[in-house]
């Protein structure tokens, strides 16, 4: 009974995710991206659970939206979001990009990745968005625990100049972010910037344009989670 419970949920799913969600005034289309969106991309868990933090001063950091809380944004006087996630053809954007247009809420899509490393150019990108966009805005990724953990300390480091002991208190518990799994890489990222900063006094965007490999850094977080890493 159990598997053929298993079974017929893998039909639903793969009902739900070979749907073309992109008319959504299609009644039918967009019955199905609201199952899609709270069943698959967990959005019923979000419904009461938000992980809506303060990051600084007009920075909050949260989980994926629905549009009611988009629209709960403009009341708060949020003028943009930074969507972690990226742009696409998925529930999860399609609902967030329509609220956040009726809302008048301006959308920057910039992907990071919970568990790989994004490439320098990515993390520059970043920063420039963090100088560009208006304020105040909301920073989120799928359940605001991991990439916008990252990309909260991140904030803290390159534009309030926070010291990365401070910066990494982003990326915890309290978020939901588990140090120890596949998306403890982010936390090592920081590691191995404090170990460079300590060794040289490189400044961390020095450091993303000169000498951050993601490559080196990834391979240094088996070596840290097998107790092999000086971090000295």
């Amino acid at each position: 009974m159990f598997k053929a419970m298993q079974q017929r949920l893998k039909a639903i799913e793969n009902s739900l995710n070979s749907t073309d969600f992109t008319n959504l005034a299609d009644p039918v289309v967009r019955r199905r991206a609201r199952w899609q969106f709270l069943l698959l991309d967990h959005g019923f868990l979000r419904t009461f659970w938000t992980n809506l933090y303060p990051v600084a001063e007009g920075v909050w950091r949260s989980n994926q939206p629905d549009a009611k809380r988009v629209a709960r944004y403009r009341a708060m006087g949020i003028r943009a979001i930074l969507n972690l996630r990226g742009e696409g053809r998925l529930p999860f954007y399609l609902f967030e990009s329509a609220a956040a247009r009726e809302a008048g809420i301006e959308m920057v899509n910039l992907p990071l990745s919970a568990r790989d490393l994004v490439p320098p150019e990515r993390l520059i990108e970043l920063e420039q968005a963090f100088r560009t966009i208006p304020r105040p805005f909301v920073m989120h990724c799928k359940s605001g625990a991991d990439r916008a953990g990252f990309a909260a300390a991140l904030y803290q480091m390159m534009i309030e100049g926070a010291p990365v002991e401070v910066a990494q208190k982003q990326l915890g518990l309290k978020f939901a972010h588990l140090k120890r799994s596949k998306t403890g890489v982010l936390d090592h990222f920081l590691r191995y910037y404090a170990r460079e900063h300590r060794r040289t006094g490189i400044t961390l965007m020095d450091w993303i344009r000169t000498g951050y490999d993601p490559e080196e850094v990834t391979r240094s977080f088996a070596q840290w989670r097998a107790g092999n890493w000086d971090p000295r």
